[in-house]
């Protein structure tokens, strides 16, 4: 019986993610493993160290392929006019059976881009700038041209008790929402709703200055995990099928 909560209980030992065999993790800091330093001037070093990613956790847990398409400071704009292509991330021998997609908080939060809404997804002229939605939605759109069966999980993100105006947080959440109802096999990772508040006292446990420690991006890779193989467990319809994306066995 599944619980009302996702997260609830974490997934120990191999979870239903590992029904994925390739899986891509887009996204910033978070998803990348950043550590971040203090100099002895008081300037901060921030490092990208992939293999204590949330990602990178999950991948080694479930013996499955695990690309980090991520980079500390990450924005889905920054993403879609040059970082993919720089880095070869459109490359259909990359292509995944699922993509993990982290992205909002340098978007919105820090360089404080429109969320945008359901409208903007497929708009091409917008009143202002182009919001966020529309930068995510495209990506979207590439991935699923290199792999049309694939599935996408979107990650909402988490509450932090040092923002006390949670607009643009919400803002990134209804359009996280409104992208996964646009575009067929997508769910919500909605750790805005379910994970813990990223409060002092988790972050003395679980944060090293303004990033994740260790502990930290094991305890995100718990809760990624978990979320997903939730999901799988609830809709095993839409699953059953995961092992021909990517092949060229036909199947219905």
């Amino acid at each position: 019986m599944l619980h009302q909560n996702p997260l609830e209980k974490l997934v120990g030992g191999y979870s239903f993610t590992a029904i994925f065999r390739k899986i891509a993790f887009i996204g910033d800091s978070l998803s990348s493993g950043e550590f971040e330093t203090v100099n002895e001037d008081g300037s901060r070093g921030y490092h990208d160290l992939y293999e204590y990613s949330w990602g990178q956790y999950i991948a080694r847990k479930n013996g499955l392929l695990g690309y980090n398409f991520s980079r500390g400071g990450m924005t889905a704009k920054w993403y879609l006019e040059s970082f993919a292509d720089e880095n070869d991330l459109w490359n259909k021998e990359k292509a995944c059976q699922a993509y993990v997609i982290a992205l909002g908080v340098n978007d919105v939060l820090n360089q404080h881009m429109p969320a945008g809404d359901a409208k903007d997804i497929d708009a091409t002229e917008f009143e202002g700038d182009r919001p966020f939605i529309s930068y995510y939605a495209e990506i979207v759109r590439r991935y699923k041209e290199i792999s049309p069966d694939a599935k996408f999980f979107f990650v909402t993100i988490p509450r932090d008790s040092h923002y006390t105006d949670l607009t643009e947080h919400e803002a990134v959440v209804k359009a996280i929402y409104a992208l996964s109802e646009h575009f067929d096999n997508s769910y919500v990772i909605d750790l805005y709703k379910y994970a813990p508040v990223y409060d002092d006292e988790f972050k003395a446990q679980y944060f090293l200055y303004g990033h994740m420690n260790p502990m930290g991006y094991i305890f995100t890779a718990e809760m990624i995990d978990s979320y997903i193989d939730y999901i799988v467990r609830e809709n095993p319809q839409d699953f059953k099928t995961v092992g021909f994306i990517g092949t060229d066995i036909k199947y219905k």
